[in-house]
């Protein structure tokens, strides 16, 4: 078969297409390639119990944290950011699912006999990471199962309590260079209560992780007199509460120096400036009337974001935001948010740099169990002015963690037949009402209840409604409380 004859001037212009064709294709290769690399990286910082009241940038003027308050003076300290649970494990399976602990089946805690889990058809903040590109590594305390639900590409070594030499087994990692972005999970076991009590101290409070010895590679221990700390006012100002304070602030200064640390990694190995830093605690401080509690001190909490590119720098944002919102926000940074993930909380990006947004003023809490033994189940609505809590098993006794238990300050205040622990009386802590409806405003204790008060039916209706239609929302199998209790 004869073919079709071109002219040499046809031949050329087809020629010169061909190759405007080639070049366009490379400059869009070379455009996709720089869209690629200019993804953020993401850290992901979490401590274990570390309260909204020991932080210098939240107005503590006794601690030392000059790592975490220069990192709040690079980016954005939310003001009204609330873990959803007030347990460990359970928090942070909402933190990495995006879901409501009740929704994700990780119930209370993953370890030893307690065993609560997670559903194995859930997508977790990691996987949909690795899907979108991204190199994932965690290191230090991980506390969520299964590990095919919550899965990372790598595990970093190193202990969990030592959070500089932890930052320092980072290096490899971050400073990879493969093209990729990455997401690192840095979790630390401080300043959660550790299992030996110093003896030989007044008060014989619990360390706190610290040693009474020696100390920890890189850290330059930071130690507190008892008369110099700030007692918050959920807890009672007695000399046992104090000594536990002073072990608590040495604890939280040692997280600093971590966070310190693998700051300084990131900028030694020229990746701060493109990653986003999110500083974050699973829960409350761990003394009773905070942890496991969803009184403010156990949710209330720690949040501070900084972002590539950051432009209001030192601000702070009064939008209500809660743990949920964390893996929404980190996959819309990573371009990787699609419509079909099943989360339950909602990106913040498009608000993080606003003092004051609009349409973030109202959010959910949702604990069942801490320990196994701790059946508790508490769901929250709160918004600026007034919280509701709904104590389902408000006929029991408010369980005790075990720690929260044998706390010096704990057993000096029963040993003691003291009738207030804090703002609050023991009896108010121990036997809760079916429900607690508090005005913030005139009332940020959370001591006087008006679910009582019928000038407060109307708010008590409406913020009842407001948490079946959450539960709902979220298919929260205790909605059935409601009608069958």
């Amino acid at each position: 078969m004869k073919g079709k004859s071109i002219s040499r001037r046809d031949f050329v212009k087809n020629c010169a297409a061909g190759a405007s064709a080639l070049v366009g294709s490379a400059l869009i290769t070379e455009q996709t390639l720089a869209r690629e690399n200019a993804r953020p990286n993401i850290v992901l910082i979490v401590s274990d119990d570390h309260g909204l009241e020991a932080l210098g940038c939240y107005g503590n003027p006794v601690i030392t944290t000059p790592s975490l308050d220069g990192l709040a003076a690079e980016g954005v300290r939310f003001t009204n950011a609330f873990c959803t649970t007030a347990s460990c494990s359970a928090s942070r399976s909402v933190i990495l699912s995006g879901m409501y602990n009740h929704a994700n089946g990780q119930y209370g805690h993953q370890h030893s006999y307690h065993h609560f889990i997670s559903f194995e058809n859930i997508k977790t903040l990691p996987v949909l990471l690795t899907e979108a590109g991204y190199r994932t590594g965690r290191i230090g305390k991980y506390h969520v199962a299964p590990e095919s639900v919550y899965k990372f590409d790598t595990e970093l070594p190193g202990s969990s309590r030592s959070p500089v030499q932890m930052a320092q087994n980072c290096r490899d990692f971050i400073g990879r260079d493969d093209g990729k972005p990455f997401f690192l999970y840095f979790c630390m076991s401080d300043p959660h209560r550790s299992g030996d009590v110093a003896d030989d101290l007044p008060g014989k409070p619990n360390r706190f992780g610290n040693k009474a010895e020696g100390g920890y590679p890189g850290i330059q221990e930071v130690h507190y007199a008892p008369k110099d700390v700030v007692v918050p006012p959920f807890l009672p100002d007695i000399p046992e509460c104090r000594a536990e304070l002073a072990q608590y602030y040495q604890s939280v200064s040692r997280v600093d120096q971590g966070v310190g640390r693998l700051l300084s990694v990131l900028k030694e190995t020229g990746q701060y400036d493109n990653t986003l830093v999110i500083y974050i605690s699973d829960n409350g401080v761990a003394f009773p009337g905070a942890k496991t509690t969803l009184y403010e001190p156990g949710m209330k909490l720690p949040c501070i974001v900084k972002r590539p590119g950051q432009k209001n720098k030192g601000i702070t944002c009064d939008a209500l935001v809660n743990f949920a919102d964390l893996a929404p926000t980190m996959l819309d940074f990573a371009g990787a948010l699609s419509g079909g993930n099943t989360f339950q909380g909602r990106s913040f990006k498009s608000v993080l740099e606003q003092e004051h947004p609009r349409g973030w003023d109202e959010t959910y809490a949702s604990h069942t169990f801490h320990e196994i033994t701790m059946y508790y189940p508490m769901r929250v609505v709160r918004q600026r002015r007034y919280k509701l809590i709904w104590n389902i098993a408000h006929g029991l006794d408010y369980p005790f963690a075990s720690d929260l238990w044998a706390a010096s300050t704990w057993q000096a205040t029963i040993r003691n037949n003291r009738k207030y622990y804090g703002k609050r009386t023991v009896d108010a802590y121990l036997n809760r009402a079916r429900f607690e409806l508090y005005d913030l405003e005139d009332d940020p204790h959370e001591v006087r209840n008006l679910a009582d008060d019928p000038k407060h039916r109307k708010i008590l209706d409406e913020m009842k409604a407001k948490l079946r239609a959450f539960q709902k929302r979220t298919n929260d199998p205790w909605i059935l409380k409601w009608d069958y209790e």
